[in-house]
């Protein structure tokens, strides 16, 4: 099967990030799926593409195409029946992704491929209620979704071979860095070694070895600068498995192992302080200061990648 039509459900902020993704190709045609057509749909969208055109990434011309080349739909059935690749944004809660597939499946081709961008659910568990399990498949996003290359392609319990490659052929086709993570387990790939950096991380503050604001700082002007291009494991063999071995055994019976969130997390949360949320969390935020983390954070990510 070659996949032309792309049908992306959720028009939230991943769904218009994934929308314009998939749009960027010029073999792809893409229908994002929204509950109300609303006169300002496209404005999300419109932003991504306008600062990329800003940072001469893309040209104005290339912009009216990527926007020529995404429909939106009301209709849970015209906006499936005759896509080759549906990739659900839904709200991260298991009833309703297995549900909405469920319905789906009613609507579109026998061969059609399942996708779900869950950051942390089982494609497994998402599959349950689908007759046809073997077309699901995990296909997670980072966010933010129209600029962060990788993607992980996540093989269920069910999913068949074919669909594995068909799924990270179309990621390639729409410039993403598809990885396969061969078993269903919590956290995928990236998410699990993230979220063992932060527990270290916030166990440090917690424990009064440095503020917040500090780790962030150890972590952005040491090993932070060179991850890009050295991985862990490589920059484990570059060092030696000899030398790496005899610092774990120094020093992992040192470090965070807890299997429960931190009380210091738990506390700030029981306390409102939510982060950018309430401006308040390990850190204090203003408006400007939100504005300038998350602007900052774009213009890296695009003066890096383009």
């Amino acid at each position: 099967m070659i996949i032309k039509n792309v049908t992306v459900i959720g028009a939230g902020m991943m769904g218009n990030a994934l929308a314009m993704v998939f749009a960027m190709s010029p073999d792809l045609n893409v229908t994002l799926r929204t509950r109300t057509l609303k006169d300002d749909r496209y404005d999300p969208i419109i932003a991504h593409l306008d600062i990329m055109v800003s940072r001469d990434v893309i040209t104005g011309v290339q912009k009216e195409e990527v926007l020529s080349r995404i429909t939106f739909e009301t209709d849970l059935k015209k906006a499936t029946e005759n896509a080759d690749f549906i990739i659900e944004c839904a709200p991260e809660v298991m009833e309703t992704k297995q549900d909405l597939f469920a319905e789906i499946e009613n609507y579109c081709r026998k061969d059609a491929i399942l996708a779900t961008n869950t950051s942390v659910m089982s494609p497994t568990e998402i599959a349950a209620k689908c007759v046809n399990r073997e077309r699901v498949v995990g296909a997670h996003f980072w966010n933010p979704g129209h600029l962060i290359p990788l993607v992980e392609v996540i093989k269920s319990d069910y999913t068949s071979d074919e669909v594995v490659e068909l799924t990270m052929d179309v990621l390639r086709k729409a410039g993403k860095k598809p990885v396969l993570c061969k078993k269903d387990v919590p956290g995928f790939i990236a998410n699990r070694m993230q979220h063992a950096l932060w527990r270290e991380a916030i166990s440090i503050v917690e424990n009064g070895i440095a503020d917040a604001a500090t780790v962030d700082e150890a972590v952005k002007y040491s090993f932070g600068l060179r991850l890009p291009q050295l991985g862990p494991m490589e920059n484990a063999d570059m060092v030696g498995t000899d030398l790496t071995f005899n610092i774990h055994d120094y020093i992992l019976k040192d470090l965070e192992s807890s299997k429960e969130p931190s009380p210091l997390l738990r506390e700030l949360r029981d306390a409102g302080k939510l982060g950018f949320k309430t401006g308040s969390g390990f850190q204090e935020w203003t408006p400007e200061s939100i504005k300038k983390s998350k602007q900052e954070l774009t213009e890296y990510l695009i003066d890096m990648l383009y």
